[in-house]
């Protein structure tokens, strides 16, 4: 049976890279969970910080195999630092590099193919105000045209135009993606996300009348949600919880 070979970077990094990695490792292993991923596709990056260096999953690894030490450190071009055995799958790190680019504030970015951000962002009008989950995208939702595979370095400049200052984006035709100051809050971001393009398909399916919250609720819910978190954001509130769950599912991924 094939093993990976196991090592450790823990005291050759930064405590605070060190924790970057242990919440970036837990992020896929929570995504695998959730059954959000796509075999060894898709990704999610995070910014080291205090440098312009970046970590994401190692090409070939599936997402429940990823953990703190074999995440891959590299620069915004793509080049893989610090000796690391793995290489990237540096199409996929298109879409990261050219928000991480602009975007200084985005220290964690999550894109996902799953089948129902897909689907919504497939749909004439994208995502609809029809649930509470919706909400929380559509108060800074984006959409991108899908122009094939995402290896052509031209569109990085419409793709950071198109997601401008917001914190959610569907990419036409090929899925979703969040970002934020915080891994937890990236990874709260897109379970909103998520929730919200499931309920719509299954509205669409159910074929019955639809009732639309108004533009005025929508406008005013980050006001709403601030109270719900007592001035902290989604991801601050709940991403402990999520990282005692990621622990009990499998303590590997702080290896």
């Amino acid at each position: 049976m094939f093993e990976l070979d196991k090592f450790s970077v823990k005291g050759k990094v930064s405590e605070e890279e060190w924790q970057t990695r242990i919440d970036l490792a837990a992020c896929y292993r929570l995504v695998a969970d959730f059954r959000w991923g796509d075999l060894i596709y898709t990704h999610i990056s995070a910014r080291v910080p205090n440098s312009d260096h970046y970590l994401v999953n190692a090409f070939g690894l599936a997402f429940e195999e990823v953990t703190a030490s074999n995440l891959v450190k590299v620069d915004l071009q793509g080049n893989v630092l610090d000796g690391s055995p793995y290489q990237i799958n540096p199409a996929g790190f298109t879409i990261h590099s050219a928000i991480h680019e602009v975007r200084h504030d985005a220290k964690c970015v999550l894109h996902l193919h799953t089948k129902a951000t897909i689907g919504v962002a497939t749909i004439q009008g994208g995502l609809k105000p029809w649930s509470q989950y919706a909400m929380f995208s559509l108060s800074s939702m984006s959409y991108h045209a899908y122009e094939g595979l995402a290896v052509n370095a031209a569109e990085k400049l419409r793709l950071q135009n198109d997601l401008g200052s917001n914190n959610h984006m569907l990419l036409h035709n090929h899925g979703g993606l969040t970002l934020g100051p915080t891994v937890g809050d990236a990874f709260m971001r897109f379970y909103d996300l998520q929730r919200a393009c499931e309920i719509q398909m299954d509205l669409l399916q159910a074929g019955q009348p639809i009732i639309e919250i108004p533009q005025e609720i929508v406008d005013g819910i980050y006001a709403q949600a601030n109270v719900v978190h007592s001035g902290e954001t989604g991801g601050q509130k709940a991403w402990p919880a999520m990282l005692r769950k990621a622990y009990k599912l499998d303590p590997s991924f702080c290896e």
